[in-house]
């Protein structure tokens, strides 16, 4: 069925320390879809499980705040979420002779007009079905039951016009109104039915046909709801029924009325649940204690109160249910709530609350702690475990403690997933007591951080827990402790974020020292399960960074200790190309391919000729390209990156300071050096060419490099510090003053429009 519904109030979440709500822009529509999706696709904050503690129906109210419904990425229709039910409902009716498939068929999918010829079929007014109809098989199910079954399909089928919308969940909804004409049909189909089961389905399409039906006919919904509503049993067909009376009560502004009735249908089953919480909304204070006194018993009570509280106020919802039944299961869905929303706002590294947050989280604790100290709930666990929770959470580390202890002693015996939620926050709170690391603490968290490991990489599983951010915030922890006491290997192990760390190759060396050591610690051996990167990407990086500080031979003899590296260079990084073009150097014809080792090979050869005196023009060029290529800039960039230094990020990311800058990723200071060098020894004016456009480029990348820089679209357009301009300047200028008889000169002018506007207007 179609639930009337306020879209807007219900797509926003709205909590507040007070209960007053005034939702005057309310706009009324006929829900076709009950959105589940978010725009946000992150998870909440989370170590504590709902699941563990709340009864399954009420699952779909857990606490998120990035989906309507939790665990629903969408909802179902309200034109199929009932297909199911309706199937096996007839198919009991029919004492399940009629076939489940041809059922589905004309249930769901046939059109009236195929419901028509099935029926036709069935009197032999037509001899056979089209070849697309299924077969339909009835076993042995009367004539009587099947011609009033199709009777009622048919009429049921012209009813879905009006009452099924299929539309865009973003579009407005224009609520169908009923043909005027059919109201007679029913009613008389209604008067000459005899079986109860279909009798009571019509009596459904009439309270829905008036309820969308215009005008004053529209009064009609409530007029035979009532004067029928003592002939049905009070099963699911009665309570959608229901619904479109709370419905029409909404459109006639009776919130009161609407929201109890909303709530009796909630109350009845899981089906219904979505669909009367979506259209559940009171709309102030009068309002709601004006629907509260329609409650006749008080059961229905607690369930407005549950309601209203899972929406709006979890705190005061709790405190008026435990005066009425401290054992009511509805309470557990609102305290579950209460500390999913309390822990969502907690990160990691916690920041002062504003004064009223922490005011409203400090009344909901001392409200959850009173109950738990009664213990007079069904869930005495529960709420000790929750006292202790809130907390912790406000790092009152001692009491949350005692309460922790008190819950211990009420689990139930041989419940797996409650012992593991209630180790889970025992560990969480063992750690944030920690004030030091020591051996008595290393001992004690062999067993928790190796529980941990193995839930993470699934080696045992314990449904529904949420121990992801536990995880994080044990490692955050310990690492701060670690760092706190100067042991920098072991806080990288637990939090492998400080980048700083792998600056210092000493460091490296010692964590790559602990990695290999052959008898390790229970202790370090748990540790090192939280470590992420193996040996091999340790020796890579030890190894690039000397290769950027020149210590090649040194580079080469860390690369060697790794497992053999068989991947190559996409492009020839001893080439230089006048204007950097990546995906051209992948492209081009290369007659060597590179793998890591050989290029480091080739470069120490180079380089070792360059100190003897040897071919220093050709070895000081490809070597300055082999330093031009390796950085950010160039084809080769790729030889930076590993699980340390990872793809694409500048070394100011990693490093922190313009010092360090000098000797990693952007810099262009070992290509000048080799580029001077090559001019230096060049035996012609093309190849002296060459080398100062090259060292123009390095200039340029120079300012690109500099803090001052803040972009360019345009050579006019840069800002930077002056020393790096002029630097770029007097290439440009010597380029054009001493080699412009050049062919290389031509080229430059061809290729490079920063040269050639620098050439312009000189």
């Amino acid at each position: 069925m179609n639930w009337p519904t306020s879209i807007l109030k219900n797509l926003m979440r709205k909590q507040s320390g007070r209960f007053l709500l005034v939702f005057s822009f309310c706009t009324l529509a006929i829900a076709g879809v009950i959105w589940a999706c978010a725009d946000s696709d992150d998870s909440d904050y989370s170590v504590f499980a709902p699941e563990y503690f709340v009864n399954k129906q009420y699952s779909p109210f857990f606490y998120s705040s990035y989906e309507v419904y939790y665990g629903l990425r969408y909802a179902e229709s309200s034109n199929t979420q009932y297909n199911n039910i309706i199937v096996n409902e007839w198919d009991t009716h029919f004492n399940h002779q009629f076939a489940n498939v041809s059922l589905q068929f004309l249930l769901l999918k046939a059109t009236p007009g195929q419901v028509d010829s099935v029926y036709r079929r069935f009197t032999g007014a037509l001899k056979t079905l089209p070849a697309r109809y299924p077969a339909i098989s009835t076993g042995n199910v009367s004539p009587k039951m099947l011609t009033a079954f199709y009777t009622y399909l048919k009429l049921a089928k012209t009813c879905e016009t009006y009452a099924v919308n299929d539309y865009d969940s973003w579009e407005k909804v224009t609520p169908n109104h009923a043909a005027a004409n059919l109201e007679g049909t029913l009613v008389g189909a209604y008067n000459k039915e005899t079986d109860p089961f279909i009798k009571e389905r019509l009596w459904f399409q009439m309270v829905r046909y008036y309820y969308f039906a215009k005008g004053s006919d529209n009064a009609k919904t409530i007029k035979l709801f009532d004067q029928f509503k003592t002939h049905f049993p009070k099963n699911l067909t009665y309570y959608r029924t229901m619904g479109y009376v709370a419905g029409y009560y909404y459109q006639q502004k009776n919130y009161a009325l609407s929201n109890y009735l909303y709530s009796l249908c909630y109350n009845y089953t899981y089906t219904l649940k979505i669909p009367s919480f979506w259209s559940f909304h009171p709309q102030n204070e009068s309002d709601w204690q004006a629907t509260l006194k329609l409650a006749k018993t008080p059961e229905e009570k607690i369930t407005l109160w549950h309601m209203l509280g899972a929406r709006y106020d979890e705190g005061r919802a709790i405190r008026e249910i435990i005066a009425i039944n401290p054992k009511s299961e509805k309470l557990d869905l609102l305290l579950s709530r209460l500390i999913n929303i309390r822990e969502a706002g907690t990160l990691p590294i916690e920041t002062p609350p504003v004064d009223s947050a922490r005011k409203a989280d400090a009344g909901n604790r001392q409200l959850v702690e009173s109950i738990a100290l009664k213990n007079n709930t069904a869930k005495p666990y529960f709420w000790n475990l929750a006292a202790g929770y809130l907390n912790f959470l406000d790092r009152n580390y001692t009491t949350a403690g005692k309460f922790y202890a008190a819950a211990k002693k009420q689990l139930p015996a041989g419940d797996k997933m409650l012992t593991a939620q209630s180790k889970l926050l025992d560990i969480l709170l063992y750690v944030k007591n920690l004030k030091k690391m020591d051996a008595t603490a290393e001992v004690k968290l062999v067993e928790p951080l190796n529980w941990l490991a193995n839930l993470r990489d699934d080696k045992i599983e314990v449904t529904d827990l949420r121990f992801n951010n536990a995880i994080s915030d044990c490692n955050l922890a310990i690492s701060k402790l670690y760092k706190k006491q100067g042991d920098h290997v072991k806080a990288v192990c637990f939090d492998n974020s400080n980048r700083d760390f792998y600056a210092d190759s000493a460091n490296v060396t010692h964590l790559i020292n602990l990695l290999n050591k052959p008898a390790k610690t229970p202790f370090e051996q748990a540790m090192l399960r939280y470590y992420p990167i193996g040996t091999d990407n340790l020796y890579y990086h030890q190894a690039i960074m000397l290769a950027y500080r020149q210590q090649t031979q040194k580079a080469i003899t860390w690369f060697k200790k790794m497992q053999p590296d068989t991947t190559t260079f996409l492009g020839n990084p001893f080439n230089g190309r006048m204007i950097d073009c990546h995906d051209c150097d992948h492209a081009a014809p290369q007659k060597q391919k590179f793998t890591t080792l050989s290029f480091l090979q080739t470069l120490n050869d180079m380089e070792t000729e360059i100190k003897a005196g040897k071919n220093l023009y050709r070895n000081a060029y490809l070597v300055a390209n082999a330093y031009y290529n390796i950085t950010y800039y160039g084809n080769a960039r790729a030889f930076y990156e590993s699980d340390v230094v990872m793809p694409g990020a500048l070394s100011r990311d990693y490093y922190g300071d313009e010092e360090k800058m000098d000797d990693k990723l952007t810099s262009m200071r070992i290509a000048i050096k080799y580029y001077e060098m090559a001019r230096k020894n060049a035996a012609t004016d093309e190849q002296r060419a060459r080398c100062t456009f090259m060292l123009g480029k390095c200039a340029l990348n120079d300012i690109y490099n500099d803090p001052e820089f803040k972009g360019a679209n345009k050579f006019a357009d840069i800002k930077a510090s002056q020393p790096v301009i002029d630097a770029y300047y007097n290439y440009f200028a010597e380029l054009k003053g001493k080699y412009n008889q050049t062919v290389y000169y031509k080229e430059a002018l061809k290729e490079c429009g920063y040269f050639r506007d620098y050439a312009d207007k000189k």
